[in-house]
């Protein structure tokens, strides 16, 4: 093995990994926050990815460019299927919570199948055919931006979570919900707050996957499976587990991908695999409590 080829399946983890935190950070702060598994959270980022694909198609503008409105529509998004949907089922069973998301998540996904049926498309940026060369790494420019913001966007998201008043309301309910309501803490605003930024965080990686790969109604089922995936390693409710669960999973993947028979194959079993051995040896993940 060189070391030009290992520094290559190294950096090409890392972009997969930027990309799985982008998505699993929004996903573990709603169930921090919340308690609730969201399972339409990958159909956020297959309706990011859209939005970024036809604002690019219609109007020529740039994904990376288009990141702004697709964070405002997502969030916006977010906040509606919280108060409409959501909210009237956070004191039921966990049953009912999770049919009502999976409920949600199938509705999206044959709602974009209705509008846009399921054929790939892919966004032709400038930068598409593009690569940055760094000494043996060779990185495609539309990864390496990805890389840039997943790395921002966590960054911004520790900033809020522990620099402002917002977070410290957030990290207040996630920890007692009901001694945060004693405090005089609006638990049901923090509740849109959460799913409104864990929305906004998925399509932000939306817009990532539709510079990265193609774009059709069934990416988001593809990407929930692989955060709840990252979460559960990781520790659910703990954005840093996520984060480094995520760098985990996507060197995993890069290496297996490369190095093992068939490897594309594996690589893609590889994150249930996972799964089942955290579930078995430690159920709480790698940074949850005990």
């Amino acid at each position: 093995m060189s070391l030009a080829l290992l520094a290559q399946v190294t950096a090409n983890g890392l972009s997969l990994a930027g990309l799985y935190a982008l998505v699993s950070v929004g996903l573990t702060l709603v169930f921090g926050v919340m308690r609730i598994l969201n399972f339409a959270h990958g159909e956020f980022v297959m309706l990011g990815a859209y939005v970024s694909f036809w604002l690019f198609t219609l109007w020529g503008l740039d994904p990376f460019a288009s990141l702004a409105v697709v964070v405002v529509l997502m969030a916006l998004l977010g906040g509606l299927i919280q108060t409409t949907l959501i909210k009237r089922v956070l004191a039921a069973p966990h049953l009912n919570q999770i049919l009502l998301t999976f409920g949600i998540a199938v509705t999206l996904q044959n709602l974009a199948l209705l509008l846009w049926t399921g054929d790939l498309r892919a966004i032709k940026a400038w930068y598409s055919a593009s690569s940055l060369t760094l000494g043996p790494v060779s990185l495609s420019l539309g990864r390496t931006f990805g890389v840039g913001l997943a790395a921002i966007l966590t960054l911004l998201l520790y900033l809020l979570l522990f620099r402002t008043e917002y977070g410290r309301a957030l990290r207040a309910v996630a920890q007692d919900p009901d001694a945060a309501l004693v405090m005089g803490i609006p638990i049901h605003r923090v509740y849109v707050l959460a799913m409104a930024v864990g929305a906004a965080y998925a399509g932000a990686a939306g817009v990532v996957a539709s510079v990265s790969m193609f774009t059709y109604p069934l990416i988001g089922f593809l990407f929930g499976l692989k955060a709840f995936c990252v979460v559960i390693l990781g520790g659910l409710g703990s954005v840093f587990g996520a984060v480094v669960a995520s760098v985990i999973l996507g060197l995993v993947e890069s290496f297996v991908g490369t190095f093992f028979p068939q490897g594309s194959s594996w690589a893609e079993a590889l994150s249930f695999v996972i799964l089942i051995l955290v579930l078995l040896l430690r159920p709480r993940g790698i940074f949850g409590v005990e």
